[in-house]
């Protein structure tokens, strides 16, 4: 997958923990028309050392609209967040971004405490967006060799369930992972987030995570998205 981490174009509200409520996002500043997602507050692994493992969650805009605009919640200053962006120029919706944005969030602070994200996107209408225009040349630009496949599985209280992302047939199976998410007010406690346990396995063509949640999810909504990157396909 040939991509840029667009960190400019990021900007983050910082939310600490135990204070306010927090200043208003701005994925939609200086947009006219403007669609606001909000994501789920996602798990960000805080470990220490210099092998730091990074998550990733996907938010999608509705039909018909591109992401114009982005932003994230962190529960923790020391969280480092950007997003996948697509080369070309100018930087622009419908150019750099799709109806899709990735985010990437890797934790490199020093506390193992659980840290947590909320990203948020903002949505512009499709009409008049930007495209790539072909040239006559020789080399070869980047394009879009791999894609994510993308499935997500509400949690529930004593039970384990199993998601899979698997490619399509003809793509080849490249990476996957899978993030965890609580669509609560505010970032959730260490005991909430410790109230859902993962495993994720690797096979051919896909990947698969089973998910359990202990009594101490209550009635929080909570979600475990898996992506599988996929190449090869047409």
């Amino acid at each position: 997958m040939t991509r840029v981490l667009a960190v400019v174009a990021l900007v983050c509200a910082v939310l600490a923990i135990g204070a306010g409520r927090a200043e208003a996002t701005q994925e939609c500043r200086g947009l006219m028309v403007c669609v606001r997602v909000v994501g789920p507050w996602v798990v960000v692994p805080a470990r220490a050392g210099a092998a730091r493992p990074r998550v990733e969650f996907q938010l999608s805009c509705p039909r018909r609209y591109l992401v114009g605009g982005l932003d994230a919640e962190l529960s923790n200053p020391a969280i480092d967040v950007s997003f996948f962006g697509k080369v070309g120029s100018p930087v622009a919706p419908g150019i750099t971004t799709s109806r899709k944005a990735v985010f990437v969030a890797t934790f490199v602070g020093s506390s193992t405490r659980a840290a947590t994200f909320r990203p948020h996107i903002g949505c512009v209408p499709a009409n008049g967006a930007g495209g790539r225009i072909p040239t006559a040349v020789t080399v070869v630009h980047p394009g879009q060799p791999a894609v994510r496949r993308v499935r997500t599985l509400r949690v529930a209280p004593g039970r384990t369930r199993f998601v899979a992302a698997r490619c399509a047939s003809g793509e080849r199976f490249v990476a996957g992972s899978h993030a965890i998410g609580f669509y609560t007010l505010r970032p959730p406690a260490a005991r909430l987030v410790a109230a859902v346990a993962t495993r994720q396995s690797l096979a051919r063509d896909h990947v698969t995570v089973g998910a359990r949640a202990g009594v101490g999810l209550g009635r929080v909504r909570a979600v475990v998205q898996v992506s599988a990157i996929c190449a090869g396909g047409k």
